[in-house]
């Protein structure tokens, strides 16, 4: 087994099946959560997953600093998701995916966005990260900050506008 996701190899295919395997954990009662920073959101496949997860009652947090194809809190599709933006002065270049994994957490670090041209046409690695020591430090000190800033954040609506995080919805 290699613990590498490559693209254009093989990245798409196990990371669908990550988000797979989120969803039959969730439909067994075991711990099933995603959260996923990156630079963009386009890859139908990847999206079709996340809808499913969504619908197995996967909790999903996406942190998509650019464009993003899935729209967030349609009913009956992906009520369950969640997608916050969140633009500095500085460009960020993280690619962070947690998943949940029945409560033995698994987290990925790498250069691949979510999008066909990551996925399936450029030499990109998402390469799992064991020590737990810093397994702790980026699930707190950057994905939890991230999902916890209701100042930068941006939320995307099911319309596809985006809020700020402290503003309300509006029934958007």
């Amino acid at each position: 087994y290699d613990p590498l996701l490559v693209s254009p190899v093989d990245c798409a295919e196990r990371t669908i099946a990550l988000i797979q395997r989120e969803a039959d954990h969730a439909r067994s009662r075991r711990p099933a959560r995603i959260i996923a920073k990156m630079n963009a959101l386009l890859d139908k496949p990847v999206i079709q997953a996340l809808y499913r997860a969504s619908q197995a009652v996967v909790e999903i947090d996406l942190i998509v600093r650019g464009m993003c194809a899935l729209r967030p809190g349609v009913r009956g599709v992906s009520d369950r998701i969640r997608v916050r933006s969140i633009v500095g002065r500085l460009l960020e270049h993280s690619r962070i995916y947690s998943f949940a994994n029945a409560g033995d957490e698994e987290l990925y670090l790498g250069s691949a966005d979510w999008m066909p041209r990551n996925l399936y046409e450029r030499v990109e690695v998402l390469v799992p990260l064991r020590d737990e020591m810093l397994r702790s430090r980026v699930r707190h000190e950057i994905l939890d900050a991230y999902l916890a800033d209701n100042r930068k954040a941006r939320v995307l609506l099911k319309d596809a506008t985006y809020i700020r995080a402290w503003q309300p919805a509006h029934g958007k």
